[in-house]
């Protein structure tokens, strides 16, 4: 998301009320969580991985399941974890520990320096208010040779409905996200040995409205940014920016495109 406009107790407060909702919302995260997760190359060997950002746990248990060792879920919002933990299939885990969940904060990593192998993270990282200072703790934690993969949104996610709201009102509506160039500024910066980001441009398509603002109120993503409006929208500015997206229509439904980076980054061996 854009630098400087992220409230993180807001971000962890409407993940934690998301909580029991998300999974049921989330096939396009687990799609491009997927991608992620197929990058990573299949020699690479890790015994100690964190999945940041773990949300309910899902790629928590994927990468235990592919690297077959216990991986730590950290995540800020609270309630995201407690819903984990209570997740866990004990027949999945009767040959690995359960996985360790705790809260964190990306900025700021409460593991020891040059203590992991593998740092994963999916769709997560755009909702750090200082994305420098996360590359910066993962860098730090992680051992020479290890790897950060994550995925994170980019400048024109959600440009349909940012561009209907506009016809609207003046009010921030639509998450805000950080420009590719400036991302690659970020990469470029950061200490690693290597990098490398791919952008890959998802359309998903919706009958109405209704189902794309349900849906990210379900996967608690909707309007964190500071400039939103407050109080509930009415009706009348409803019907208007139904109007608007309606503009976009194609015979497949309604577009709401996203714009996804995909990043590996390796720390000098």
């Amino acid at each position: 998301m854009s630098e400087a406009t992220i409230d993180k107790q807001r971000v962890a407060e409407s993940f934690s009320r998301a909580a029991a909702t998300y999974d049921q919302a989330a096939a396009f995260q687990r799609s491009v969580g997927h991608n992620l997760l197929a990058r990573l190359a299949i020699q690479l060997e890790a015994r100690d991985i964190v999945d940041l950002g773990a949300g309910t746990g899902y790629f928590t248990r994927a990468l235990s399941q592919r690297f077959a060792v216990p991986v730590a879920g950290l995540d800020l919002a609270e309630g995201m974890l407690r819903f984990a933990r209570q997740s866990v299939d004990p027949q999945q885990h009767l040959l690995l520990d359960y996985p360790r969940w705790v809260v964190a904060d990306a900025e700021a990593l409460p593991l020891r320096p040059a203590s992991q192998d593998l740092i994963f993270s999916s769709l997560a990282l755009q909702w750090c208010p200082d994305l420098a200072q996360a590359l910066a703790e993962a860098r730090r934690v992680l051992r020479p040779g290890g790897c950060l993969a994550f995925n994170t949104l980019v400048d024109g996610t959600l440009y349909e409905l940012q561009r209907a709201w506009q016809t609207v009102d003046g009010f921030v509506h639509v998450n805000r996200f950080m420009p590719t160039t400036r991302l690659q500024e970020l990469l470029g910066t950061a200490g690693f040995a290597s990098w490398r980001c791919d952008v890959e441009p998802h359309v998903l398509r919706y009958s109405q409205l209704g189902d794309l603002t349900r849906e990210l109120k379900a996967l608690g993503a909707h309007n964190l940014n500071q400039g939103r409006p407050g109080g509930l929208t009415g009706r009348a500015r409803l019907r208007a920016l139904t109007e608007a997206y309606e503009a976009f229509r194609q015979p497949e439904g309604l577009p709401a495109t996203y714009q996804v980076a995909q990043v590996l980054m390796f720390k000098e061996s």
